[in-house]
C-alpha cells in the first residue's frame, strides 16, 4: 500500500509515467515483509536469496525503465482516435469504457486468485515489523490538510 500513496502522489506532481512505477516498489515492500517479519525463506539455501535479491534487483531496474520512459505524442494520438471512434460508432463515452474495462479486468484476477487461496500458516516477529512500519511511515510524503489528493470530499 505504501507503494500506491506514493504512487498517488507522484502521479500528481511528476506525472502518470514516473508515478505508476513506483507503485511496483509495494512488492519490494512486501519482500522485505516476507523475509524479516515473516520468515518466508527461513532455511532455505544461499541460492533462493540470490534469486530473490537478482529479482528484486531487475524490478527496481524495470521500474526505473519504466519511469524514466513514455508513450510519444504520435502513440497517444492514435489510441485516443481509435477509442473516440468506436465510442461515437456505439455511443459510449470512452471514459465509462475504459473505467469499466479495469474493473471487469481487476476482479477476474481476484477472482481466479481467490479460487486458488489457502490460509497459510506462519509465525510473526514483531521487531522488524514495527521497524518496517516506521520506516515505510517514515517515507510518507508530506502533506496538509487541504491537499486534494489525500482529501476524503
Amino acid at each position: 500500500m505504501i507503494g500506491d500513496v506514493f504512487q498517488q502522489h507522484a502521479v500528481k506532481y511528476a506525472g502518470i509515467s514516473r508515478g505508476i512505477p513506483l507503485s511496483n516498489s509495494n512488492q519490494l515492500w512486501g519482500l522485505l515483509w516476507g523475509i524479516l517479519v515473516f520468515s518466508e525463506l527461513h532455511g532455505r539455501g544461499a541460492s533462493l536469496y540470490l534469486q530473490v535479491i537478482g529479482g528484486s534487483l531487475l524490478m527496481m531496474l524495470g521500474a526505473g525503465a519504466i519511469a524514466l520512459s513514455s508513450a510519444t505524442g504520435k502513440e497517444q494520438l492514435r489510441w485516443k482516435e481509435a477509442a473516440e471512434r468506436e465510442g461515437r460508432r456505439y455511443g459510449v463515452l470512452s471514459d465509462y469504457v475504459e473505467a469499466r474495462m479495469a474493473v471487469v479486468s481487476a476482479t477476474g484476477i481476484l477472482l481466479i486468485f481467490a479460487t486458488m487461496a489457502r490460509v497459510p500458516q506462519m509465525s510473526l516477529h514483531w521487531g522488524p515489523a514495527l521497524a518496517l512500519s516506521a520506516a515505510m511511515l517514515a517515507q510518507l510524503p508530506r502533506f496538509s490538510g487541504s491537499d486534494p489528493l489525500f482529501s476524503m470530499t
